[in-house]
């Protein structure tokens, strides 16, 4: 059985809809989650780095990439699990390169990098809510609604980007009590989904904070020790959780067929 806060009650319209985009919020979905916002900042670390691209030269090919994904995802009449989870990796790639152009080309602070992408999502809640009148995940049934959707997300990257850095970095937290106090976040809103908190709240602001827990758990797994790492490096951080990812997606997928009888069409949207 599903631990409760990682399968959220689906309300009773939405749960007789059968062409939602978006999975649904189980164990697998935070776990593939939490491994793709490492691999968003392991992996930009990678091609900026380790590859040589730069900071603008890996800003313009994931870009390109991650619009090719999203154009493959919007053409979906349903959720699918390899094309929702690879534009979920490209996009926190995305995030994170938005606000280290930002900060590093810029020279943009991480004390103000961080409240303007707070802002920002507050920007795309608003607009979301003003349109459809819902933030639910679980009523993705238009292109409408699942365009403001990823816009949310992409502003969840960059902000969490932001924020994890300002606190490991900017503040000198370090990695680790970083990782600790994002993960006493989540713990809290766990606490608070369960002593009867809105579900939709609880949700995204898990969803944020997952982000800065990712990026520092890639930080500590792939800086030098002498950063305060363990030195695992870029290269083998992103490869060990880009299979973990996978893994996971390809059972998503066998789940879902199987959950269909086998008649699951990829399909377009009309």
């Amino acid at each position: 059985m599903p631990f409760p806060f990682l399968d959220f009650p689906r309300p009773a319209a939405a749960a007789a809809a059968p062409l939602n985009r978006v999975p649904e919020i189980t164990l697998a979905f935070w776990a593939v989650k939490v491994m793709a916002t490492t691999v968003g900042e392991t992996a930009a670390d990678y091609l900026n780095t380790t590859l040589g691209f730069g900071l603008n030269g890996t800003s313009m090919v994931m870009s390109v990439l991650l619009l090719l994904a999203l154009a493959a995802q919007f053409r979906a009449r349903r959720y699918l699990p390899g094309r929702y989870w690879l534009v979920v990796v490209l996009i926190s790639v995305v995030g994170t390169l938005i606000s280290d152009n930002l900060v590093d080309n810029l020279g943009v602070g991480l004390l103000v990098t961080t409240p303007l992408f707070a802002f920002l999502l507050a920007v795309a809640f608003a607009a979301w809510f003003g349109t459809e009148r819902t933030l639910s995940v679980h009523t993705i049934f238009t292109a409408r609604r699942e365009a403001f959707y990823w816009a949310a997300i992409l502003f969840t990257f960059a902000l969490g980007t932001s924020g994890g850095d300002l606190l490991a970095e900017r503040l000198a937290l370090g990695y680790p009590l970083s990782a600790a106090l994002f993960g006493l976040g989540i713990a809290a809103t766990y606490g608070a989904w369960r002593l009867g908190g809105n579900p939709i709240l609880t949700f995204w602001i898990a969803y944020i904070l997952t982000r800065p827990l990712g990026a520092s758990l890639g930080d500590l797994l792939s800086q030098p020790r002498a950063a305060g790492g363990l030195g695992f490096g870029t290269t083998m951080t992103s490869l060990l959780f880009l299979l973990a990812i996978l893994a996971l997606v390809a059972a998503m997928g066998l789940a879902l067929r199987r959950g269909t009888g086998g008649a699951l069409e990829e399909g377009t949207a009309d």
